[in-house]
């Protein structure tokens, strides 16, 4: 049996970034816990050049949602990338989610051969056939992010383990 689009692309995405939601949870009750304000966790990096938590969190939901989108040739929703706070990331996340599940699985299967286009700047749009956008692009941007996302949190100190990273079965 063949892996199908979807099976490699929205399941993925659910479980990941739920839980991402959950190490947020954790993050939270760490700096409750040591008595700081979290946003110093939002705003930690591992290096100089590297984006913050807060960013790798947007950049990890918005690979999802153009992934998706781009798959299934629909409009992806509009994020201004203005969350602040612990909520508005989980909230972020959770639309995400919402408009992931609201794509048919129809709408992603036997997108192996769709053109794709990646909006570049400054430069011309990066063209893909469906597979190698999933495979080459979105899904390693994808895991970038969000293990970076991690990376940070567990440097900081927040109680985040392997088992949380895989999270329970899919």
């Amino acid at each position: 049996m063949t892996i199908s689009m979807h099976s490699a692309s929205l399941p993925v995405f659910v479980k990941m970034l739920g839980n991402l939601a959950l190490w947020l949870d954790k993050a939270d009750s760490f700096a409750a816990a040591k008595k700081f304000d979290v946003s110093v966790l939002l705003n930690s990096r591992l290096a100089p050049d590297m984006l913050p938590l807060t960013r790798q969190i947007q950049i990890a939901c918005d690979a999802a949602k153009f992934g998706v989108a781009r798959l299934a040739a629909v409009e992806a929703p509009k994020m201004d990338d203005s969350e602040a706070t612990l909520s508005e990331l989980k909230s972020r996340i959770q639309r995400t989610l919402d408009f992931i599940e609201s794509i048919p699985a129809a709408s992603v299967e036997n997108t192996e051969q769709r053109d794709v286009q990646v909006p570049a700047r400054g430069m011309d749009p990066l063209q893909f056939k469906g597979e190698d956008y999933l495979r080459f692009f979105v899904l390693p941007n994808f895991f970038f992010h969000v293990t970076t996302a991690y990376a940070i949190m567990r440097h900081n100190g927040v109680d985040l383990g392997k088992g949380d990273y895989l999270g329970g079965r899919a």
